[in-house]
Order: C-alpha cells, then sequence, then structure tokens
C-alpha cells in the first residue's frame, strides 16, 4: 500500500491549509499561537493566514534562531503560558529551553515533571494541541507536509498493533549497526499528523512511530516478575549512523559514518571521522553544562549528575513512514523518510531520563525484528522495506 502525496481535494490548498484544517483541524474562535525565527517568516505567514481564514484569533511572535542550549525569550515563554488552544513552533532550529521550568519542573496531580511550558501544557495538563517544526524550509514544507494523513494514521494503527506484547527489538543494518533495544512496558507513540484533540501533537512534517528503550539501570521485567537478564539494562551494542546527524550546531548529513558502542543503555564509545569528533564535542558540552547548571541554581539540587549521565542514553528508536521525505540533512525531514530508522542520544519520551540534549541519528535501510514475551519474533522492516 502506497501513499499519495497529494490527492486531487488538494489541489487548490496550501499546505498550510491542509496542515491546518487537515492536521490541526484549527476551529473558529480558537486562540492560535505561532511562534517563529525571520528565518522562518514565510512558513510561519502561511499558517498565519490559513488560521485566520479558519476562523481562528491567531497571533505570530518572532524570537532569534536558538540552538539546543539556548532559552527561549522571556515574552515567548509567557505567550505560551497564556495558554492558547493551538501552538505551532516554527523554529530554524529550536524553541528554546524554559529555564524556570528547568531549575523548578511543573508537576502534575500524578507527579510528572516537565521542563517546559510547551510539554506542560501540551503532556501534561493536556489543554494544548499544536505542531513543531524544527529546520523547517519553504522546500520541505511544500514537499512533504501535504500527504494523506489517513494512510499514514493506518500505517501508525498497524504498527501499533504489532509493537504490543514485545520485550525486545533487534535492529541491524549493512552499515554495521547491530542494538538490542529493551522495550518492555514501553508504549509506541506516533506522529501520524492527527493533532486535532488536546494534548496531541507533533512534527510537520509528520510521520514517523518511536519509542523510548528502557533506561539502563531500570531492569526489564516479564509481568510475572521474571527478568530477561541479557536485556535487563538498557540497550546493548553499536550504532553506526550513516545518514544524517543531528549536533548542537545543526544537522548534517554524515560523510564518514559514526560508530557508538553502547553498554547498559549509554554511549561509551564514539569512532569515526570529523562528524565523530563533532558529536562528541555536543554530548561532552551537555555534560558539563549539566554540572555547571545545577552549581548555578538552574538545574535542582542532585540534577546535574543525572542530566550528564542521561547525555548519552539512548533515548529513541524511530521508524520512518512519510514517502515524501528523503535523507537532505535536515533532520526533521530525514527521520520522517521511508527506508531509514532512527537513534537519538540524550533526552527521551518517558520522562525518565531528563537531558539537555536529544540528538537523532539516521540509519539506512535497518531490518528490525520485534520478540515477545512467549518467545516469538516478527520482522517489521527487511533492509529498509516495510513488512506489515
Amino acid at each position: 500500500m502506497d501513499f499519495s502525496i497529494l490527492g486531487k481535494k488538494d489541489k487548490d490548498r496550501t499546505p498550510a491549509q491542509v496542515v491546518v484544517q487537515d492536521v490541526v483541524k484549527v476551529k473558529k474562535g480558537e486562540r492560535v499561537l505561532i511562534i517563529a525565527n525571520p528565518a522562518t517568516n514565510e512558513i510561519a505567514q502561511d499558517l498565519y493566514s490559513a488560521s485566520s481564514e479558519a476562523g481562528a484569533l491567531a497571533t505570530l511572535i518572532f524570537q532569534p534562531d536558538k540552538t539546543s542550549f539556548d532559552n527561549a525569550n522571556p515574552e515567548v515563554l509567557a505567550a505560551i503560558a497564556s495558554e492558547p488552544e493551538v501552538c505551532f513552533s516554527i523554529s530554524n532550529i529550536k524553541l528554546g529551553k524554559d529555564p524556570a521550568a528547568t531549575a523548578k519542573p511543573y508537576k502534575t496531580e500524578d507527579g510528572q515533571e516537565y521542563t517546559h511550558i510547551f510539554d506542560y501544557l501540551m503532556d501534561g495538563k493536556k489543554t494544548m494541541r499544536g505542531a513543531w517544526t524544527p529546520g523547517i524550509t519553504v522546500d520541505m514544507m511544500n514537499r512533504t507536509a501535504a500527504i494523506d494523513y489517513k494512510e499514514l494514521q493506518d500505517r501508525c494503527r498497524k504498527l501499533g498493533e504489532i509493537f504490543k506484547g514485545a520485550v525486545s527489538v533487534r535492529v541491524t543494518a549493512p552499515g554495521g549497526t547491530n542494538l538490542l533495544v529493551p522495550i518492555n512496558g514501553r508504549a509506541l507513540l506516533s506522529d501520524d499528523g492527527d493533532f486535532s484533540k488536546p494534548g496531541t501533537g507533533g512534527n510537520i512534517p509528520a510521520g514517523e512511530v518511536f519509542i523510548s528503550p528502557v533506561v539502563g539501570g531500570l531492569g526489564l521485567k516479564a509481568p510475572d516478575g521474571s527478568v530477561y537478564e541479557q536485556q535487563a539494562d538498557g540497550c546493548e551494542g553499536v550504532i553506526v549512523y550513516d545518514g544524517s546527524m543531528t549536533f548542537a550546531d545543526g544537522d548534517s548529513i554524515i560523510e564518514t559514518p559514526i560508530t557508538c558502542r553502547v553498554e547498559k543503555g549509554f554511549v561509551t564509545e564514539v569512532t569515526g571521522g570529523a562528524e565523530a569528533k563533532r558529536l562528541l564535542k555536543t554530548i561532552t558540552e551537555a555534560e558539563a553544562r549539566s554540572v555547571a547548571y545545577e552549581k548555578e541554581g538552574k538545574l535542582a539540587a542532585g540534577q546535574g549528575a543525572v542530566y550528564k549521565k542521561n547525555a548519552r542514553n539512548i533515548g529513541e528508536l524511530g521508524i520512518g513512514l512519510n514517502p515524501a521525505a528523503s535523507i537532505t540533512g535536515n533532520m526533521l525531514e530525514d527521520e520522517k523518510a521511508f527506508h531509514t530508522c532512527h537513534f537519538a542520544i540524550g533526552e527521551n519520551y518517558d520522562n525518565d531520563a531528563p537531558s539537555l540534549i536529544h540528538l537523532d541519528g539516521v540509519v539506512r535501510d535497518p531490518t528490525i525484528t520485534l520478540t515477545y514475551s512467549n518467545g516469538t519474533s516478527r520482522t517489521i522492516l527487511q533492509d529498509g522495506a516495510l513488512q506489515i
């Protein structure tokens, strides 16, 4: 089953109109906040116009480019704190951190902590929905945003069913990747382009499923309490990034593959060429900043060591599902490309491995096999091709 890139009904709609009408489903009278940088002005203006045409009360605000280590402008954080129904973060690199929430996280009634007002309103309170587009370009928006979302959502649902009951994933690839990923008790998440309900959101372009591996040291247990000893302490093996990679200062196509040795869930060695040195520099900078932030009061007491450790955590395994996407050196698109998977180093999506970084890296043509608690297995990608 193949995706249609743009159906007949969409020939007269702009990509921004497709996103507003089909993805976020903006309603008349809703408050829509759009946060942009000068470099993303054209896309932001299109979303502003499309939201206004839908009857929303739209607001557009600009701030300078922000890197992985920069804070968002106070005015931007205050605008998000006004609790709009919809928030678009149309950033050239990142939205920027929330320093107050990093030092003193927001907490929900069930004890979950959030270090950014955006995440708190969307994932915690579930009062806001929206989309974020770190690195979006006009060309990318035009090529990848107006896909058949019903097809994408159907494929994500199928993979969600297949992942139920799986305790581990084995990922291998021609470039040399061979990693065992424990996922028992973890839920598969989808960036399926349906951000219409409060508490939902994702990327534009959409098109991936992803899961947070069990963090090293937490253990991997079956429902009866028994431990799978060979998988009980985080990811084990080797990742060879041979597609593209995120660094603190941006994304790049990988010319010389980056090899990461992973033991008990954490990266212990990074080798390769110039890109490997660039990755290691970002990781070590995150480690150093974690300790410094605690001393400066930007992290709570004891959190410096936690953040430092998790700068080497394997925080995500994702699978690309957008047929209009390709590897271009821009991770927003690259991680959605067919015939790829990606692993992130740093923070995860289950809120049990906080870090200052989340660095995605793409692996080409992977074979991905799930193993279930009863010992059976199922291959869902074979040399990059979906098997569902």
